[in-house]
Protein backbone atom coordinates (compact mmCIF):
# COMPACT_ATOMS: atom_id res chain seq x y z
CA UNK A 1 0.00 0.00 0.00
CA UNK A 2 2.60 2.52 1.06
CA UNK A 3 4.64 1.76 -2.67
CA UNK A 4 1.40 2.29 -4.38
CA UNK A 5 0.49 5.27 -2.47
CA UNK A 6 4.13 6.76 -3.23
CA UNK A 7 4.08 6.13 -6.71
CA UNK A 8 0.62 7.80 -7.22
CA UNK A 9 2.14 11.37 -5.24
CA UNK A 10 4.97 10.79 -7.70
CA UNK A 11 2.99 10.87 -11.05
CA UNK A 12 0.51 13.98 -9.34
CA UNK A 13 4.10 16.11 -8.92
CA UNK A 14 5.30 15.42 -11.92
CA UNK A 15 1.27 15.90 -13.61
CA UNK A 16 1.50 19.63 -11.55
CA UNK A 17 5.05 20.41 -13.36
CA UNK A 18 8.18 22.55 -11.83
CA UNK A 19 6.85 25.50 -8.89
CA UNK A 20 8.73 28.16 -8.14
CA UNK A 21 9.19 29.81 -5.07
CA UNK A 22 6.45 32.54 -5.96
CA UNK A 23 3.77 30.11 -7.76
CA UNK A 24 3.95 27.65 -10.63
CA UNK A 25 6.54 28.57 -13.53
CA UNK A 26 5.98 28.83 -16.84
CA UNK A 27 6.76 25.37 -19.03
CA UNK A 28 8.61 25.37 -21.46
CA UNK A 29 8.60 23.69 -25.03
CA UNK A 30 10.96 21.44 -24.12
CA UNK A 31 9.61 20.09 -20.68
CA UNK A 32 8.31 16.49 -21.11
CA UNK A 33 4.53 16.26 -20.68
CA UNK A 34 2.72 13.46 -19.39
CA UNK A 35 -0.36 12.52 -19.91
CA UNK A 36 -3.47 11.76 -17.91
CA UNK A 37 -3.64 8.90 -20.28
CA UNK A 38 -1.00 7.48 -18.65
CA UNK A 39 -1.59 8.27 -14.98
CA UNK A 40 -4.97 6.36 -15.37
CA UNK A 41 -3.21 3.76 -16.92
CA UNK A 42 -0.80 3.38 -13.78
CA UNK A 43 -3.70 3.89 -11.05
CA UNK A 44 -5.49 1.07 -13.14
CA UNK A 45 -2.18 -1.27 -13.11
CA UNK A 46 -1.75 -0.57 -9.16
CA UNK A 47 -5.71 -1.56 -8.75
CA UNK A 48 -4.90 -4.49 -10.18
CA UNK A 49 -2.31 -5.52 -8.10
CA UNK A 50 -3.17 -4.37 -5.18
CA UNK A 51 -6.29 -6.48 -5.98
CA UNK A 52 -3.88 -9.26 -6.84
CA UNK A 53 -1.75 -9.50 -3.72
CA UNK A 54 -5.05 -8.91 -1.48
CA UNK A 55 -7.08 -11.85 -2.91
CA UNK A 56 -4.99 -14.40 -1.70
CA UNK A 57 -3.32 -15.92 1.05
CA UNK A 58 -1.32 -19.19 2.34
CA UNK A 59 -2.55 -21.27 5.36
CA UNK A 60 0.98 -23.09 6.91
CA UNK A 61 0.58 -26.87 7.08
CA UNK A 62 0.77 -25.94 11.01
CA UNK A 63 -2.22 -23.71 10.89
CA UNK A 64 -5.63 -22.74 10.54
CA UNK A 65 -7.06 -19.40 9.33
CA UNK A 66 -10.13 -17.73 10.89
CA UNK A 67 -12.13 -15.61 7.89
CA UNK A 68 -13.71 -12.56 9.13
CA UNK A 69 -15.80 -10.68 6.78
CA UNK A 70 -16.47 -7.06 8.09
CA UNK A 71 -15.52 -8.22 11.87
CA UNK A 72 -17.86 -11.11 11.54
CA UNK A 73 -15.92 -14.73 11.75
CA UNK A 74 -17.60 -16.64 8.23
CA UNK A 75 -15.01 -19.57 8.13
CA UNK A 76 -12.22 -21.83 9.10
CA UNK A 77 -9.70 -22.51 6.05
CA UNK A 78 -7.20 -25.45 6.25
CA UNK A 79 -3.68 -25.66 5.33
CA UNK A 80 -3.02 -24.52 1.65
CA UNK A 81 -3.76 -22.15 -1.18
CA UNK A 82 -7.17 -19.86 -0.51
CA UNK A 83 -8.85 -16.78 -2.39
CA UNK A 84 -10.80 -13.97 -0.26
CA UNK A 85 -12.64 -10.77 -0.89
CA UNK A 86 -9.73 -7.97 -1.42
CA UNK A 87 -9.47 -4.37 -0.48
CA UNK A 88 -9.80 -5.64 3.41
CA UNK A 89 -13.14 -6.84 3.30
CA UNK A 90 -12.33 -10.39 4.11
CA UNK A 91 -9.38 -10.68 7.13
CA UNK A 92 -7.57 -13.82 8.02
CA UNK A 93 -6.38 -14.59 11.42
CA UNK A 94 -3.92 -17.85 11.46
CA UNK A 95 -3.56 -19.75 14.33
CA UNK A 96 -1.15 -22.74 15.03
CA UNK A 97 -3.61 -25.58 15.92
CA UNK A 98 -1.14 -28.88 15.24
CA UNK A 99 1.53 -27.79 17.15
CA UNK A 100 2.28 -28.66 20.78
CA UNK A 101 2.15 -25.32 22.68
CA UNK A 102 3.89 -25.06 26.49
CA UNK A 103 3.88 -22.80 29.40
CA UNK A 104 6.62 -23.22 31.75
CA UNK A 105 6.24 -22.38 35.36
CA UNK A 106 8.86 -21.49 37.76
CA UNK A 107 11.42 -21.19 34.99
CA UNK A 108 11.51 -19.42 31.10
CA UNK A 109 13.94 -20.95 28.58
CA UNK A 110 15.77 -18.22 27.04
CA UNK A 111 17.05 -17.83 23.43
CA UNK A 112 19.89 -20.77 22.80
CA UNK A 113 23.28 -19.45 22.51
CA UNK A 114 25.94 -21.50 20.76
CA UNK A 115 23.76 -24.12 20.54
CA UNK A 116 22.69 -24.36 24.17
CA UNK A 117 19.30 -23.40 26.15
CA UNK A 118 19.76 -21.42 29.29
CA UNK A 119 17.19 -21.08 31.57
CA UNK A 120 16.56 -18.84 34.47
CA UNK A 121 14.35 -19.47 37.68
CA UNK A 122 11.20 -17.10 38.93
CA UNK A 123 10.88 -17.93 42.31
CA UNK A 124 7.47 -16.34 42.66
CA UNK A 125 6.25 -18.88 40.39
CA UNK A 126 8.32 -22.15 41.98
CA UNK A 127 7.92 -21.36 45.68
CA UNK A 128 4.91 -23.11 47.15
CA UNK A 129 3.59 -24.29 51.06
CA UNK A 130 3.24 -27.87 51.64
CA UNK A 131 0.36 -29.53 53.51
CA UNK A 132 3.04 -29.79 56.55
CA UNK A 133 3.97 -26.15 56.13
CA UNK A 134 7.55 -26.64 54.18
CA UNK A 135 8.32 -24.31 51.26
CA UNK A 136 9.25 -26.56 48.18
CA UNK A 137 10.37 -25.30 45.05
CA UNK A 138 8.33 -26.67 41.97
CA UNK A 139 8.77 -26.24 38.42
CA UNK A 140 6.60 -27.90 35.99
CA UNK A 141 6.00 -27.23 32.07
CA UNK A 142 2.05 -27.53 30.58
CA UNK A 143 2.13 -28.69 27.34
CA UNK A 144 -1.57 -28.14 25.12
CA UNK A 145 -2.96 -27.89 21.82
CA UNK A 146 -5.44 -25.76 20.30
CA UNK A 147 -8.14 -27.61 18.82
CA UNK A 148 -10.60 -25.09 17.81
CA UNK A 149 -9.38 -22.25 16.69
CA UNK A 150 -12.57 -19.38 16.79
CA UNK A 151 -13.21 -20.57 20.46
CA UNK A 152 -9.49 -19.76 21.05
CA UNK A 153 -9.41 -16.54 19.77
CA UNK A 154 -13.28 -15.25 20.45
CA UNK A 155 -14.61 -17.26 23.56
CA UNK A 156 -12.71 -15.40 26.23
CA UNK A 157 -10.71 -12.35 26.07
CA UNK A 158 -7.34 -14.24 26.15
CA UNK A 159 -6.90 -17.83 26.79
CA UNK A 160 -3.51 -17.86 27.22
CA UNK A 161 -3.31 -16.25 30.29
CA UNK A 162 -6.21 -18.06 31.47
CA UNK A 163 -4.30 -21.41 31.26
CA UNK A 164 -1.39 -19.76 33.17
CA UNK A 165 -3.55 -18.67 35.90
CA UNK A 166 -5.98 -21.64 36.18
CA UNK A 167 -2.17 -24.01 36.17
CA UNK A 168 -0.77 -22.45 38.66
CA UNK A 169 -4.02 -22.41 41.34
CA UNK A 170 -4.42 -26.29 40.77
CA UNK A 171 -0.63 -26.95 41.09
CA UNK A 172 -0.48 -24.87 43.84
CA UNK A 173 -4.02 -26.11 45.67
CA UNK A 174 -2.36 -29.91 45.19
CA UNK A 175 0.58 -29.29 46.65
CA UNK A 176 -0.67 -27.52 49.40
CA UNK A 177 -2.78 -30.98 50.28
CA UNK A 178 0.62 -33.35 50.75
CA UNK A 179 3.17 -33.31 52.52
CA UNK A 180 6.49 -32.26 51.52
CA UNK A 181 8.59 -35.48 51.32
CA UNK A 182 5.51 -36.85 49.03
CA UNK A 183 5.88 -34.46 46.69
CA UNK A 184 9.90 -34.34 46.64
CA UNK A 185 9.66 -38.09 46.10
CA UNK A 186 6.97 -40.74 45.36
CA UNK A 187 4.17 -37.90 44.33
CA UNK A 188 5.17 -36.22 41.09
CA UNK A 189 3.57 -38.53 38.80
CA UNK A 190 0.34 -38.68 40.69
CA UNK A 191 0.55 -34.64 41.14
CA UNK A 192 1.28 -34.11 37.66
CA UNK A 193 -1.50 -36.72 36.73
CA UNK A 194 -3.99 -34.80 38.95
CA UNK A 195 -3.36 -31.49 37.72
CA UNK A 196 -3.39 -32.32 33.82
CA UNK A 197 -6.89 -34.19 34.52
CA UNK A 198 -8.09 -30.53 36.59
CA UNK A 199 -6.52 -28.08 34.41
CA UNK A 200 -8.21 -29.73 31.32
CA UNK A 201 -12.01 -30.13 32.67
CA UNK A 202 -11.76 -26.42 33.70
CA UNK A 203 -10.74 -26.02 30.15
CA UNK A 204 -13.90 -27.41 28.83
CA UNK A 205 -15.81 -25.93 30.97
CA UNK A 206 -14.33 -22.11 29.83
CA UNK A 207 -15.24 -23.45 26.18
CA UNK A 208 -12.30 -22.23 24.52
CA UNK A 209 -10.81 -24.55 22.69
CA UNK A 210 -7.57 -25.49 24.70
CA UNK A 211 -6.73 -29.00 24.74
CA UNK A 212 -4.15 -29.73 27.82
CA UNK A 213 -2.00 -32.76 26.35
CA UNK A 214 0.48 -33.25 29.55
CA UNK A 215 1.49 -31.44 32.82
CA UNK A 216 5.52 -32.32 33.46
CA UNK A 217 7.06 -31.72 37.03
CA UNK A 218 10.83 -30.43 36.25
CA UNK A 219 12.72 -29.45 39.82
CA UNK A 220 10.92 -30.14 42.99
CA UNK A 221 13.65 -28.84 45.17
CA UNK A 222 13.80 -27.53 48.39
CA UNK A 223 14.66 -24.34 48.75
CA UNK A 224 18.24 -23.36 48.37
CA UNK A 225 18.81 -22.07 51.84
CA UNK A 226 17.34 -25.16 53.46
CA UNK A 227 18.69 -27.45 50.62
CA UNK A 228 21.83 -28.99 53.26
CA UNK A 229 19.27 -29.82 55.80
CA UNK A 230 17.44 -31.60 53.81
CA UNK A 231 20.10 -33.36 52.26
CA UNK A 232 21.13 -34.91 55.44
CA UNK A 233 17.29 -35.88 56.23
CA UNK A 234 17.26 -38.21 53.18
CA UNK A 235 20.59 -39.21 53.72
CA UNK A 236 19.44 -40.69 56.74
CA UNK A 237 16.15 -41.83 55.75
CA UNK A 238 18.02 -43.89 53.03
CA UNK A 239 20.48 -45.02 55.78
CA UNK A 240 17.07 -46.38 57.19
CA UNK A 241 15.78 -48.24 54.27
CA UNK A 242 19.06 -49.77 53.71
CA UNK A 243 19.08 -50.93 56.86
CA UNK A 244 15.42 -52.63 57.33
CA UNK A 245 16.51 -54.31 53.42
CA UNK A 246 19.50 -55.87 55.05
CA UNK A 247 17.28 -56.89 57.58
CA UNK A 248 15.08 -58.28 55.83
CA UNK A 249 17.50 -60.12 52.97
CA UNK A 250 19.00 -61.63 56.56
CA UNK A 251 15.39 -62.70 57.42
CA UNK A 252 14.94 -63.94 54.05
CA UNK A 253 17.92 -65.65 53.98
CA UNK A 254 17.74 -67.54 57.17
CA UNK A 255 14.10 -68.18 58.10
CA UNK A 256 14.57 -71.06 54.78
CA UNK A 257 17.20 -72.42 55.94
CA UNK A 258 15.99 -72.77 59.50
CA UNK A 259 12.98 -74.27 57.68
CA UNK A 260 15.07 -76.33 55.50
CA UNK A 261 17.22 -78.00 58.26
CA UNK A 262 14.17 -78.55 60.35
CA UNK A 263 12.63 -80.57 57.50
CA UNK A 264 15.59 -82.48 57.54
CA UNK A 265 15.86 -83.25 60.89
CA UNK A 266 12.20 -84.04 61.08
CA UNK A 267 13.03 -87.00 57.80
CA UNK A 268 15.97 -88.03 59.80
CA UNK A 269 13.90 -88.50 62.78
CA UNK A 270 10.88 -90.28 61.03
CA UNK A 271 13.45 -92.72 58.88
CA UNK A 272 15.47 -93.54 62.01
CA UNK A 273 12.10 -94.19 64.23
CA UNK A 274 10.88 -96.02 60.54
CA UNK A 275 13.98 -98.39 60.83
CA UNK A 276 13.73 -99.11 64.49
CA UNK A 277 10.24 -100.52 63.83
CA UNK A 278 11.21 -102.62 61.06
CA UNK A 279 14.01 -103.82 62.69
CA UNK A 280 11.47 -104.55 65.80
CA UNK A 281 9.63 -106.31 63.60
CA UNK A 282 12.03 -108.10 62.21
CA UNK A 283 13.27 -109.66 65.72
CA UNK A 284 10.06 -110.63 66.54
CA UNK A 285 9.00 -112.68 63.32
CA UNK A 286 12.74 -114.22 64.28
CA UNK A 287 11.69 -115.03 67.59
CA UNK A 288 8.73 -116.39 66.87
CA UNK A 289 10.09 -118.43 64.18
CA UNK A 290 12.75 -119.71 66.11
CA UNK A 291 9.84 -120.34 69.02
CA UNK A 292 8.02 -122.28 66.92
CA UNK A 293 10.82 -124.49 65.88
CA UNK A 294 11.75 -124.98 69.36
CA UNK A 295 8.22 -126.17 70.57
CA UNK A 296 8.75 -128.94 67.35
CA UNK A 297 12.15 -130.10 68.57
CA UNK A 298 13.45 -128.44 71.39
CA UNK A 299 16.82 -130.39 72.19
CA UNK A 300 17.29 -130.03 68.67
CA UNK A 301 16.78 -126.69 68.20
CA UNK A 302 18.63 -125.90 71.87
CA UNK A 303 21.91 -127.26 70.51
CA UNK A 304 21.60 -125.35 67.60
CA UNK A 305 21.38 -122.18 69.04
CA UNK A 306 24.54 -123.08 71.34
CA UNK A 307 26.44 -124.22 68.49
CA UNK A 308 25.23 -120.63 66.50
CA UNK A 309 26.28 -119.02 69.75
CA UNK A 310 29.71 -120.25 69.68
CA UNK A 311 30.38 -119.98 66.40
CA UNK A 312 29.78 -116.10 66.34
CA UNK A 313 31.62 -116.10 70.34
CA UNK A 314 34.63 -118.30 69.61
CA UNK A 315 36.33 -116.53 66.67
CA UNK A 316 36.71 -112.96 68.51
CA UNK A 317 38.04 -114.57 72.01
CA UNK A 318 41.57 -115.07 70.68
CA UNK A 319 43.83 -117.91 71.56
CA UNK A 320 42.52 -120.51 73.52
CA UNK A 321 44.97 -123.11 75.71
CA UNK A 322 44.19 -126.05 78.57
CA UNK A 323 46.69 -125.72 81.01
CA UNK A 324 46.56 -129.51 83.20
CA UNK A 325 47.12 -129.23 87.02
CA UNK A 326 50.25 -128.80 88.42
CA UNK A 327 51.68 -127.58 85.22
CA UNK A 328 52.54 -123.65 84.19
CA UNK A 329 53.84 -124.73 80.02
CA UNK A 330 50.13 -124.34 78.83
CA UNK A 331 49.33 -127.14 76.15
CA UNK A 332 47.66 -125.32 73.12
CA UNK A 333 44.16 -127.91 72.09
CA UNK A 334 42.70 -125.74 70.07
CA UNK A 335 43.89 -123.18 66.75
CA UNK A 336 40.82 -120.65 67.28
CA UNK A 337 42.01 -118.47 64.75
CA UNK A 338 42.38 -120.67 62.07
CA UNK A 339 39.02 -121.95 62.37
CA UNK A 340 37.94 -118.85 61.13
CA UNK A 341 39.55 -118.90 57.71
CA UNK A 342 37.91 -122.90 57.63
CA UNK A 343 35.12 -122.59 55.27
CA UNK A 344 31.81 -123.81 57.21
CA UNK A 345 29.39 -126.40 56.42
CA UNK A 346 26.29 -125.52 55.59
CA UNK A 347 23.83 -126.32 58.31
CA UNK A 348 21.86 -129.66 58.03
CA UNK A 349 18.02 -129.22 56.32
CA UNK A 350 15.83 -129.38 58.87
Amino acid sequence: MSDARDIIEQLLKRSRGPRGPNGPRTITPNAPHISWKAVAVGLVALLVLWTATSSFYTVQPDERAVIKRFGRVIGVADPGWHLRMPFGVDGVMRVATERVLKQEFGFRSEQPERNRTQFSGNPDESLMLTGDLNIIQVEWVVQYRIEDPVKYLYSMRDATKTLRDLSESVMRRIVGNRIGSDVLTVGRIEIASSARDEIQAAMQRYDNGIKVITVQLQDVVPPTRVKPYFNEVNEARQTLERMVNDANKQANEAIPKAEGTAKRTVAEAEGYATERVNRARGDVAAFNSVLAEYKRAPEVTRTRLYLEALNKVLPKIGSVVVVQDGQTNPLPLLNLRDAQRLPQKPEASR
